[in-house]
């Protein structure tokens, strides 16, 4: 995915609002890209210019070789409310999109059932989404966008809803199955902790009007090998020292990804 010169503002009868100041980013095929900044700095903004649900006001935004000209089923974005379909099973929400699509129904139950595995939701599969926990409710809707196979897949805030515990135990099932598919996600959040630990690469954004003022990667990068502890590690611990200070300090010069 590239992003050239994207700048965004809204526009209404009475003033404007300069959300993002032009951003030029580079995102390889199958990374996994968080990124961070308070609240307000255009992060969803961003991320719903790279869906296609808004059109920027300057620059251009590709996805492959194509621009990004509206929403398209090569972009799954996942909320951060699991928006399922109550009255349908588990398994059926996982299968709406394949249907849509037309593709054949034993195809369509040879995906699903490949996906509510990866993601442990095999023996929940004919449930209605509300006799699941918020955190299983997630792992359906993530299940649910990576069934068409997209290329790109964009997160807002995915886990801010969710208990702590949880919400750990779900940020390493997303690594997981990251390492596993090796979908390319761009992942928004305001946790400088999740920022730090999610995939391989961190961007920073600044207050209004955003711009990127850091560009790092990961301390465990695609590293299957984690320590038990992480998050405690010393090459950890200075990693979110350096992200939470660049959230704190709009005046931060950018720092390339290595």
């Amino acid at each position: 995915m590239t992003v050239a010169g994207v700048a965004h503002t809204y526009r209404s009868r009475r003033d404007e609002v300069e959300a993002l100041r032009p951003i030029d980013l580079v995102v390889e095929p199958g990374s996994f890209v968080s990124l961070a900044g308070p609240s307000g700095c255009g992060k969803t903004t961003l991320l719903q210019l790279l869906a296609g649900f808004l059109t920027p006001t300057s620059g251009t935004i590709l996805v492959g070789d194509e621009p990004v000209e509206g929403p398209d089923p090569e972009r799954g974005v996942v909320f951060q409310q699991a928006n399922l379909y109550p009255w349908l099973s588990v398994r059926s929400n996982v299968e709406l999109g394949l249907r849509f699509a037309h593709v054949p129904r034993a195809a369509r139950r040879a995906r699903s059932g490949e996906l509510l595995a990866l993601v442990g939701l095999e023996d929940v599969a004919d449930r209605r989404p509300y006799e699941l926990s918020g955190g299983m409710q997630q792992r359906a809707q993530i299940a649910r966008v990576l069934a068409p196979r997209p290329s790109l897949l964009l997160m807002d805030e995915p886990f801010g809803a969710l208990d702590a515990l949880t919400r750990l135990r779900l940020q390493l099932e997303l690594r997981r199955l990251w390492l596993e598919t090796g979908t390319t996600v761009l992942f928004i959040t305001h946790s400088v902790d999740e920022a730090a630990f999610l995939g391989d690469r961190v961007l920073v954004m600044s207050p209004r009007p955003g711009r990127i003022v850091l560009d790092e990667p990961t301390p465990y990068a695609r590293r299957t090998d984690l320590p038990d502890d992480p998050r405690s590690t010393p090459d950890f611990l200075a990693f979110r020292n350096r992200v939470g200070a660049a959230i704190a300090e709009p005046g931060t010069a950018p720092t390339p990804a290595g």
